[in-house]
């Protein structure tokens, strides 16, 4: 919700320009409605058929690793209040190549997830008779009036966001308050009278051992369902306080999203009916599975409840797939103020939208809806991989803290110099965990993200135009032997590899490998007067017109 003051006068855009009419509750509110999206409604039943009950474990560490990366962000969201932050902040540190690189793989992942919590929408609904013609039966395909309605769904994503940030906000709010009570109500509910606690040793604790409490990291959903603590970030050229708001924002989303789930997962292993899982955890069945929790409400005897979450089912996503709408027409926001997009993206509105970034992100949206399986599989596979994206901040704040000690900080991370290269290495071994299967075909999306903004470069250059980006090769020598040593240790590794590097092995190498390149990267970086310059250059661009 936005904290609206009438004494304080609106803010309006202008060409280019963004407004500031959000508040800290409309930020905190942003980064909660995208980690409580369809996760919620998936992640409990995947984990445990993964890890067992030790997906407790999964969850606890996979929300320690998102703090992680969520302080570091935090520390340089108020630093830097620009829209699209996280697809600017190695552009900061590292100069062009960097930057392009890690804001393709911002751009990506926000791209590619509203057309997923759509089709996420439209698969839960089909547990209503009426909608039952809107997919394949086998495939998951959409039919041709599934697709209809898939791109009638993005549209209204679209035109919420045409009617400027504060709809967006007001809309946004409403959605997740009944997000955040529909599962804080299941897990009252359902706990009440069916909560059985033999359910977590019946069968071992971690039956599946060390490897299924890390596979479930990755593989089940746990990253994908506490990612978005970075919208706020993205919404920051958006906000009235920065400073203030934004690192309060980001961790309170991440506390909020990790208690719900975690609760979630315990209560969905103790209220399962032994006969459930009689054949182990792996073997996980009863009627209505495919919606996980509203069937085992139904199969509980709460039918009303069930009911209620097939119907939250289609908000709870929804309101995910139209932040990230929003996130995606502010990333690419970002990358053209850089120079690595035309100019186009950066137009906005009366409203202060980028129009532009928003029509961009609805024809996305439709590609991905194309019945083609293997499309569709690999936007999955680059959504599940997306913590790729949050690497570049733990890089970008080695060098920050280095090269501009003395730059105000509203949140400065304590021990800092600790926490940000761990959270690099712990950014790598989520990547890691995510499968040799999700990173070839990541590998390919990162081809395609060089020939796109590559080219653009390339023409820009060749014509003169004066945004045209310099790439600064000196300062990113690092990012292949990084990309390509990642996939290196993952196709030689044991999640989904050639296994000829052993469990725990894996994790050491992962993590030398992390360090290697974060402190090599420190020093490659960009002089201090250039990234003054460059930021100096971004926070005057992104400044309200009055």
């Amino acid at each position: 919700m936005v904290s609206v003051d009438h004494a304080v006068p609106e803010v309006k855009g202008g060409p280019g320009r963004l407004r500031r009419d959000v508040g800290l509750i409309g930020l905190m509110w942003a980064s909660v409605g995208s980690i409580i999206g369809s996760g919620w409604l998936y992640g409990a039943e995947k984990a445990v058929t993964l890890a067992g009950p030790a997906a407790i474990i999964s969850w606890v560490i996979g929300a320690a690793a998102i703090v992680v990366l969520a302080l570091v962000h935090a520390e340089l969201g108020g630093m830097f209040p620009v829209a699209g932050g996280t697809a600017r902040y190695p552009h900061y540190a590292f100069g062009g190549l960097a930057g392009m690189s890690f804001g393709w793989f911002s751009w990506l992942q926000a791209a590619t997830v509203a057309p997923i919590e759509v089709e996420a929408m439209i698969g839960y609904a089909g547990h209503w008779s009426w909608a039952q013609g809107f997919q394949h039966p086998k495939e998951g395909t959409l039919t041709t009036s599934g697709f209809i309605v898939a791109v009638v769904l993005m549209a209204v994503f679209v035109v919420i966001n045409f009617l400027g940030v504060r709809v967006l906000a007001h809309t946004n709010s409403a959605a997740t308050w009944w997000k955040v009570a529909v599962p804080l109500a299941a897990i009252f509910i359902i706990a009440v009278g069916n909560f059985h606690p033999g359910n977590f040793t019946v069968h071992g604790f971690a039956p599946f051992g060390a490897k299924g409490v890390l596979s479930a990291i990755s593989s089940s959903g746990i990253i994908f369902a506490l990612l978005g603590f970075e919208q706020a970030i993205q919404l920051a050229g958006e906000s009235r306080d920065p400073q203030r708001d934004l690192p309060r924002a980001t961790l309170g989303s991440v506390a909020i999203g990790a208690v719900i789930y975690v609760l979630l997962q315990i209560v969905f292993i103790a209220a399962l009916p032994l006969s459930s899982f009689a054949h182990g955890w792996a073997k996980l069945d009863y009627p209505g599975i495919s919606g996980p929790w509203a069937g085992l409400a139904t199969l509980l005897g709460l039918g009303w409840l069930g009911v209620v979450l097939y119907l939250d089912a289609v908000v709870s996503p929804g309101g995910t797939g139209l932040i990230y709408t929003t996130a995606t027409s502010r990333v690419s926001y970002g990358l053209a103020r850089n120079g690595y997009a035309p100019k186009v993206f950066t137009r906005t509105g009366g409203r202060g939208v980028p129009w532009f970034g928003l029509l961009v992100s609805f024809v996305t949206g439709v590609v991905c809806f194309l019945p083609f399986p293997s499309w569709q599989q690999l936007v999955s596979f680059i959504t599940s991989a997306s913590v790729l994206m949050y690497a570049g901040a733990p890089l970008a704040y080695g060098v920050f803290a280095d090269r501009l000690p003395h730059r105000e900080r509203p949140y400065r991370l304590p021990g800092g110099k600790v926490v940000s290269p761990l959270s690099f290495v712990v950014a790598n071994l989520i990547i890691y965990w995510s499968t040799w299967q999700t990173l070839w075909r990541l590998g390919v999306a990162i081809v395609l993200g060089y020939v796109l903004l590559g080219g653009y470069a390339y023409y820009a250059t060749r014509r003169g135009l004066p945004d045209a980006p310099r790439l600064d090769w000196k300062a990113a020598r690092w990012l292949p032997f990084y990309l390509v040593g990642m996939g290196v240790i993952s196709w030689q590794g044991s999640f989904g590899g050639q296994n000829h590097i052993g469990l725990w092995w894996d994790i050491l190498i992962v993590a030398a490998f992390s360090l290697v390149v974060y402190y090599w990267a420190k020093a490659s970086a960009s002089p201090s007067e250039e990234i003054e310059r460059s930021i100096d250059d971004a926070v005057v661009a992104d400044m309200p017109m009055h």
